[in-house]
């Protein structure tokens, strides 16, 4: 494909950037294989490319160290297109475009932590979720070992949370006051003290959010947390599921929600909005409960 940038802006970082990533298809395709779409056929089918306009982009983002092929089969040759550490880079890019999106285009304009209810687009889409998978993928915990946020347990709660601190003064200014964002020490302390209900009923929890490992790690001292706090604060798990973000600080953070995915990496429930905290912690131990023991 031609290039499009000028001489004048051989300089200009954004119009660089825009000249391997600014097509509409070229987006779309770095956010299918980051949500664990890796094959030609998959992409074709998802994208409803023909095949000319599918294997142009590919080349282009394969030449731009984005995309790398994988080989997976040997006859006939197969590869996948997997994200290069160039690629996962443009995750933050993706999903402030989804946050935009979601407050300017779909919602209303303002900075919130929730949804205004359930038939909110961006709620929609979270619902949407429900029986897909969550593809393979390794986030920071808080003591520093890459982990799998879906356990070897029957089941697995991830409840994600906008952020929470070790001390006061450092949330974020007016973090109070955005709709939503307060409330995320109750959450995580509510699933500590019904932790033992968890593991009876055969499931693990996990909080994420995209705070750095060492704050997580702080906060779950001090609450004395037994559990473990994972960092997304790369945005793959947020960018493979389109979970709903906004900004604060500068920095992209999870809206609340709750997902309830079983050993097969199978997404069984889904809460959101969350606007009760303290019910929401009860609703999926009842989710829990009821998947393992089945239709009554």
């Amino acid at each position: 494909m031609p290039r499009r940038t000028s001489l004048g802006d051989a300089h200009c970082a954004i119009a660089q950037a825009l000249d391997v990533v600014g097509d509409w298809w070229t987006l779309l395709i770095v956010r299918d294989t980051a949500r664990g779409v890796h094959r030609f056929e998959e992409l074709q089918r998802e994208l409803g490319l023909s095949r000319k306009v599918l294997t142009e982009r590919l080349r282009l983002l394969v030449d731009a160290d984005v995309l790398t092929r994988v080989p997976y089969q040997d006859r006939p040759p197969r590869h996948e297109y997997r994200l290069t550490p160039r690629g996962r880079a443009l995750l933050p890019v993706l999903i402030a475009l989804q946050d935009w999106g979601d407050t300017w285009v779909l919602g209303e304009g303002e900075m919130t932590a929730t949804a205004p209810d359930e038939a909110a687009p961006a709620a929609l889409r979270v619902h949407e979720l429900l029986g897909t998978r969550v593809p393979e993928l390794r986030l920071r915990a808080d003591d520093g070992e890459l982990t799998d946020p879906v356990t070897d347990a029957a089941y697995t709660v991830l409840y994600c949370f906008p952020g929470a601190y070790a001390r006061k003064d450092a949330y974020p200014p007016g973090w109070s006051t955005i709709p939503g964002a307060p409330g995320c020490t109750l959450e995580s302390c509510t699933y500590r003290d019904r932790l033992a209900d968890f593991t009876a009923a055969g499931a693990a929890v996990r909080g994420v959010s995209t705070q750095r490992p060492d704050e997580q790690r702080a906060f779950a001292a001090k609450e004395g947390l037994r559990f473990p706090l994972l960092s997304d604060a790369d945005l793959a798990l947020t960018a493979a599921l389109r979970l709903p973000t906004f900004r604060a600080a500068g920095v992209s953070r999870l809206k609340r929600l709750t997902l309830v995915v079983d050993a097969d990496r199978t997404i069984r429930d889904v809460q959101y909005p969350v606007t009760d905290i303290t019910a929401s912690v009860e609703a999926a131990l009842e989710t829990v409960n009821s998947l393992r023991d089945g239709p009554s």
